[in-house]
């Protein structure tokens, strides 16, 4: 990106919250379902149904609020959001608009090389979702609506356009799933749809206060691809700019597999969509009660949490933060160290074996086929010298596949480290005999030398030799 520009973002984030109906009637909303089998009467907008509020996702959104230290809105209002698609079958969305449940909160986001950073939400507004064009794009050309999402309880949360990098933006995304996740507002999974963003991206030449003509990217349906559109559309607009053009506004679509953002339509404003309040809807109003109930159930958050983590356990501020974005993350460190165990080799077997693991496989903490357990079990074979560390990750191979805890592993396998003295120094006399030339550079001052006697020692032992004890004999013997 050309450095005489910066970049102006804002995030708007739909959260699926998770409740078992629909925002204004008892239709199911599980994921998967065949098409048109969870949209009733009300869903499908016929004549003479009335919405009944669902009351649990009130209490989501009073939750994500306090979550970012928002304040809650005691009255607020649902509005009609008017525009026509196939699949909003009444031709209006219900939403909030002028008076949103929760306005003016703040999320800190980490970012990697250890700062912070405040961002301003400007809101959170409760409204229900649209359904689902699929477009079959082959001989016949058709297109089909689905319903089954039509209705589905969402919150949208609004981001002041405080962002001035894609980094920033991705970290913005994973602090608020993690809220999200941790307050069991949310899943986060934005593969099934369940949580989407997005991105409002201009651009303007640094030391300029005014913003530069903003475009709306939408299909964004994973962090990475949020931070791949940013940067593209920002580069898209500079051209534009350098060129003598200026930039329309527009709502753009990501394509992820071209990795480019395409105009979609114009962009529309507030009043194009002609905001009314709904008069089929009371106002909402929240009793004291109701709020401070909602604190009383709120669990440790992840910024109070990672705050623990490093006076509790030591830990930098980067792993404290990897730990904490999600609630089963954390957890899972916890009962891997136990009160017992050394934390910061904790957090490696957990952020280097265990989440490049999981990783590889597409699998969440919640389906690791290790236990903390067993997990811990194999941090205790190192420390007490029955393993070493290159055997360690053998054994991890083999938990990750079977199951079988490490000790069990271990027996069976015939991997316990070599830790007979005797043993090890007969194996390095030999050595050392049979190869007088680099014994004799490694007395002349080549230390480097000392490596490839201990790789040999180990490969005669099958990796099972202990690596300290080599060192130790190897320098003992070498030494003229």
């Amino acid at each position: 990106m050309d450095p005489r520009y910066e970049m102006v973002i804002g995030l708007e984030v739909h959260a699926q919250v998770n409740v078992k109906s629909k925002l204004f009637s008892a239709s199911p909303t599980d994921f998967g379902a065949e098409p048109n089998t969870q949209a009733n009467e009300i869903d499908m907008g016929m004549p003479g149904v009335l919405p009944v509020l669902n009351r649990d996702v009130v209490d989501a959104a009073i939750k994500l609020g306090l979550g970012i230290k928002a304040r809650i809105n005691r009255t607020s209002v649902f509005s009609r959001k008017n525009y026509f698609y196939p699949d909003l079958p009444k031709g209006y969305q219900i939403s909030q608009f002028d008076l949103p449940i929760v306005e003016h909160g703040t999320l800190t986001i980490d970012l990697d090389d250890g700062s912070s950073r405040d961002i301003g939400v400007t809101r959170i507004h409760i409204e229900e979702d649209a359904g689902k064009s699929v477009h079959d794009f082959g001989d016949e050309k058709h297109s089909h609506v689905d319903l089954n999402r039509a209705g589905v309880p969402l919150v949208e949360i609004v981001s002041e356009p405080d962002m001035r990098t894609a980094e920033e933006a991705g970290a913005y995304m994973k602090k608020m799933r993690a809220i999200v996740r941790f307050i069991d507002v949310c899943d986060g999974n934005m593969e099934q749809g369940s949580m989407r963003c997005d991105a409002n991206v201009s651009v303007r030449l640094k030391g300029v206060e005014t913003l530069g003509t903003r475009c709306e990217i939408k299909n964004l349906n994973s962090i990475r691809n949020v931070m791949r559109a940013i940067d593209f559309e920002a580069n898209r607009q500079i051209a534009i700019i350098e060129h003598g053009g200026e930039v329309e506004q527009q709502t753009r679509l990501w394509d992820a597999a071209k990795s480019e953002t395409r105009a979609m339509r114009s962009k529309e404003d507030a009043h194009d969509y002609r905001y009314f309040p709904d008069p089929d809807l009371l106002p909402l109003k929240l009793t004291e009660e109701r709020i401070e109930a909602a604190k009383a159930a709120m669990p440790e958050l992840p910024d109070e949490m990672k705050e623990r983590f490093i006076k509790e356990y030591t830990l930098s501020a980067y792993d404290a933060s990897v730990l904490t974005l999600s609630r089963a993350g954390a957890h899972y460190f916890e009962a891997l160290v136990d009160g017992k165990r050394d934390a910061k080799k904790c957090v490696n077997w957990m952020t280097v074996e265990l989440f490049g693991a999981l990783n590889k496989e597409g699998l969440d903490i919640h389906d690791s086929p290790i236990s903390p357990d067993h997990l811990g079990e194999l941090v205790d074979l190192i420390e007490d010298a029955t393993i070493s560390g290159k055997i360690a990750k053998t054994v991890f191979e083999e938990m990750w596949t079977s199951g079988k805890a490490p000790k069990t592993i271990v027996e069976e396998k015939g991997l316990v480290q070599i830790t007979d003295s005797s043993m090890l120094e007969g194996i390095v006399d030999k050595l050392i005999e049979g190869n007088p030339e680099n014994s004799e550079l490694f007395r002349s001052g080549n230390d480097r030398i000392l490596g490839w006697f201990v790789g040999q020692v180990m490969k005669e032992t099958q990796g099972k030799a202990n690596p300290q004890m080599v060192n130790e004999i190897l320098r003992g013997r070498l030494r003229p």
